[in-house]
């Protein structure tokens, strides 16, 4: 049976299935600097209220997303950040390579040329597709969370 995977722009109805996927990943501490608990306020701000909020479905499920909204204000709004999560039982599929393609082909779209993101631990898997993808370093955060080095990373779109 082949699975289908599809992106497409977020909707309401995918708030739910969204708010699982992300608070799994806080909860388990894999990416993001949040504490768990996670409130619906902090995961709207997030996810659902940036301008490009993109989901990734399997068969109809949502498996995992990608937001892009300007990182800094005013002169600078050109200048995307970008958040990328997969749920771990999806891992391992291409789904985050599909994501952040996808995210780099939209960016220009939506009026960014560059986009940013801290990677919260220097040793998450994810940064080696980020880096084959052609994100550079930038710099790092010492001590980011739990005493990890945090990763900023950057790529022109």
């Amino acid at each position: 049976m082949r699975v289908s995977l599809e992106l497409r722009d977020a909707r309401p109805d995918d708030r739910a299935a969204l708010f699982a996927v992300f608070d799994a990943v806080v909860t388990t501490g894999e990416g993001y600097p949040e504490a768990p608990p996670l409130d619906e306020v902090r995961f709207a701000a997030s996810w659902v209220d940036p301008p490009v909020v993109v989901v990734a479905t399997l068969d109809g499920a949502v498996v995992g997303a990608y937001y892009l909204k300007p990182n800094f204000p005013g002169r600078a709004a050109h200048i995307a950040n970008a958040g990328y999560v997969v749920a771990a039982s999806a891992r391992g599929r291409g789904i985050g390579r599909a994501l952040v393609v996808d995210s780099i082909a939209r960016a220009p779209r939506a009026g960014f040329d560059a986009i940013m993101f801290n990677l919260v631990f220097e040793s998450n898997p994810a940064r080696s597709l980020y880096e084959e993808l052609g994100w550079r370093e930038i710099g790092r955060i010492p001590r980011g969370v739990d005493g990890e080095p945090a990763v900023i990373y950057w790529r022109d779109v």
